[in-house]
């Protein structure tokens, strides 16, 4: 077993170190898990960039597939389990994964995905837990090919590829930034950097993210630090209180939402579970509103760190819940290597308490890096090191950020980001449709839902909206489509065909 495994075994061999809905795990397996999966890694022909795709639920299998690998020397790529086949096989074959690890949920589209893959000549293999296909090889099959015996901890530790929706309709890959990676040369130098982890000093963490989002990826490296996992398949507000209070787990990352959908149960609900073993609950994916944050601080004390960022370049910003008490509504102030600027629409900077857009300084240089798009790498950065999230806010005098509205067309639903042009892409294609715009509008759990602008096509029929609505979801991932039509009678699109998305997003933000 890896070193920290042996010892943990030893020193705790009746603990649980990893638990999903469906079974428990020891220190002892658990690391006799990782070695199969890191030797594996080491004796496969992965490519020159030594990638594989892990696209799957919840599981504990899920955390060992990218803990393993990332043992083994490869970078893993964590796919969205909402997305089609179609949409899967773009990211398996732009990032040259060799391998994709699939669960009972997503094995036909795994399978789906690897064929059309292998269609455009990529060399990719399917395994997966919990599944019976012939195109799949069976996880405990795989893993007995595995040697057991400790992995070398002088290979090189690799960064996850992370795919974030397209602006103009194709997902682009970044690499886990070094805020958010420990880096090192050598993988022993990796397993020390991640003795910084703030999490580390907690006990058992509680994974309820989605594990395709930076937050949770991170919660499944705190196994090389002893720190045990209870794993959700789901996110359910009562589901998550109840692992809470049985399992007495100190830290969590959660997503407004989460946060918004715990508060609505009833009190009785709240009343039955003892949550006073959290310690430490991260939140990010959003901007939380002031009244959930106060509630929340209320209920479980004052524990919160809100981490604002990116899957780009992490967080930029954080805030712990006493300063957010002094200064409620407010993102934190900029961590090292970042700080921030204010900018007015000529690029000048702005004073304190003017809103601008918000850019951010990468006292690095490095900024946004998108591996295979130099031209959306370029676009993303105004100067090297310099760049946006798409966002307008302002900077109080103690150099509290604040953001107030968005300039760039990236909806956050439920902590997930998406890009309209995907949807829009797919709608015009209706043959009732015109123009189409997709907006972000606010919504009352997710923080703000897409919903599409329509213009329709002379003389035709005014079709149900959910015809329409239902030709998107048919084409691309149910959460990258609208919830809600409503037809226009124009869009506002100016000489050169664009449109003003602020403008038409301020009526329903206004009411």
């Amino acid at each position: 077993m890896p070193a920290f495994a042996t010892e943990l075994a030893n020193e705790r061999p009746h603990e649980t170190a990893v638990r999903d809905p469906r079974r428990t795990y020891g220190w002892a397996e658990v690391g006799d898990i990782l070695n199969r999966t890191a030797n594996i890694a080491l004796n496969t022909d992965l490519g020159p960039r030594r990638r594989v795709a892990v696209f799957a639920e919840n599981a504990a299998e899920t955390a060992f597939a990218h803990l393993g690998c990332l043992l083994g020397s490869a970078s893993t790529v964590p796919v969205n389990f909402h997305l089609t086949a179609e949409e899967a096989a773009y990211i398996l074959v732009d990032s040259d994964s060799r391998i994709v690890f699939v669960g009972p949920e997503t094995v036909d589209r795994g399978v789906a995905a690897a064929e059309l893959a292998r269609a455009e000549g990529a060399t990719i293999d399917v395994v997966g837990w919990d599944v019976d296909h012939p195109g799949v090889t069976p996880w405990r099959e795989w893993l007995d090919r595995g040697d057991p015996s400790d992995p070398p901890l002088d290979v090189k530790p690799r960064a996850n590829l992370l795919y974030t929706s397209g602006t103009t309709g194709r997902p682009k890959g970044t690499e886990l930034p070094p805020t958010m990676f420990a880096g090192g040369d050598t993988m022993a130098e990796h397993l020390e950097g991640m003795k910084a982890n703030r999490f580390a000093a907690f006990g058992t963490h509680l994974v309820v993210g989605p594990m395709y989002h930076t937050g949770p990826l991170n919660g499944m490296r705190l196994l090389v630090r002893g720190v045990p996992m209870v794993i959700l398949a789901k996110f359910d507000a009562e589901k998550t209180l109840a692992a809470i209070h049985e399992h007495r787990t100190e830290s969590s990352v959660m997503v407004p939402t989460h946060f918004v959908r715990l508060l609505a149960l009833p009190d009785e609900v709240k009343k039955k579970y003892d949550v006073s073993s959290m310690k430490l609950a991260a939140h990010t994916g959003a901007s939380c509103p002031v009244d959930v944050k106060r509630a929340m601080i209320e209920w479980w004390g004052p524990i919160f760190i809100d981490a604002y960022g990116a899957t780009e370049v992490g967080t930029t910003c954080q805030i712990s819940s006493q300063e957010w008490l002094e200064h409620p509504g407010s993102v934190g102030r900029p961590i090292p290597p970042f700080s921030v600027r204010v900018l007015d629409d000529d690029g000048n900077d702005v004073a304190a308490g003017v809103e601008g857009r918000l850019f951010f300084v990468d006292a690095t240089g490095r900024g946004v890096i998108y591996p295979n798009d130099p031209e959306k790498t370029a676009a993303a950065n105004i100067a090297p090191g310099v760049f946006t999230l798409g966002e307008i806010g302002y900077v109080d005098a103690e150099g509290y950020v604040y953001i107030t509205d968005r300039f760039s067309d990236m909806v956050v639903s439920g902590g997930v980001n998406i890009y309209p042009a995907e949807a829009e892409q797919v709608l015009v294609q209706h043959p009732a449709v015109l123009d189409v715009a997709c907006i972000g509008v606010p919504h009352p759990e997710m923080g703000e839902e897409l919903k599409a602008l329509v213009m329709l096509r002379e003389g035709v029929a005014t079709p149900d909206p959910t015809d329409i609505l239902g030709f998107c979801r048919e084409r691309l991932s149910h959460y990258k489509c609208p919830r809600t039509v409503e037809y226009v009678d124009d869009l506002g699109r100016n000489t050169m065909g664009k449109i003003n998305k602020r403008k038409l997003r301020a009526p329903y933000w206004e009411k």
